[in-house]
């Protein structure tokens, strides 16, 4: 395949984009069918509804063409988000963009649902490679959202069939899961290391230092007095 020299501007979707909606739909059913698994179909209006939500990221080419898109959904009281659908154009591929999108979208998603559990289910090594970058561990599905509208959007996969008979405990899907409580555990963690190494006179307040070194230059000017 040829590679292109596009330059890519990704953002956030808004109203402008909406006319895209089709051609990403035959973006999704394609895609899958090369792969011979994955979701095959999206609902033109659920695309468009998510880019009205601004919960939809969007890459454009340099000519306002399609070149990669990825959207938001919500599980469980938006304790639980999933960066669900992230695709790019063959002919655009091999650029690094689904990184940037990848990233993009998972920024965005920390801004809109700091606490929220972030999670996906993938068969695609590259994504399992960039939402471990990003730091999402596998984990069982069982720790993933339960609810029934999230795994009912996997009927129209062609492995549907074994995730039912597994009783959705497992399928040609890994599931992986980004949890912020994680990770302020491990920024705590890390500060705690870095005080423990710090001497223990620097730990004093700055105002209690000047004021022990102020009661220390009294002292010594009561004995010169003497």
């Amino acid at each position: 395949m040829k590679k292109t020299s596009e330059e890519f501007l990704v953002q956030i979707a808004d109203s402008n984009h909406i006319s895209f909606t089709q051609e990403l739909c035959h973006l999704y059913e394609e895609s899958a069918k090369k792969r011979g698994t994955g979701i095959a179909k999206r609902d033109p209006e659920y695309i468009k509804e998510k880019i009205l939500q601004e919960k939809a990221i969007i890459a454009l080419t340099s000519t306002n063409k399609i070149a990669g898109f990825c959207y938001i959904e919500t599980w469980e009281g938006k304790n639980y988000v999933a960066n669900s659908g992230l695709i790019v154009k063959e002919e655009y591929r091999h650029h690094g963009l689904a990184k940037r999108i990848k990233k993009f979208v998972f920024e965005h998603t920390r801004k809109k649902y700091p606490n929220a559990k972030i999670f996906g289910i993938t068969t695609s090594l590259a994504v399992m490679k960039l939402n471990s970058d990003l730091g999402y561990k596998p984990v069982t599905f069982s720790e993933l959202t339960q609810d029934d509208a999230f795994w009912n959007g996997c009927k129209s996969c062609i492995n549907y069939d074994v995730l039912t008979r597994t009783g959705r405990k497992n399928c040609l899907c890994t599931g992986m899961l980004y949890d912020p409580k994680e990770d302020k555990k491990k920024e705590f963690a890390k500060v705690k290391k870095v005080e423990k190494k710090i001497p223990a006179k620097l730990k004093t307040p700055k105002a209690q230092r000047i004021k022990v070194v102020k009661s220390a230059g009294k002292s010594k000017a009561n004995k010169v007095k003497k």
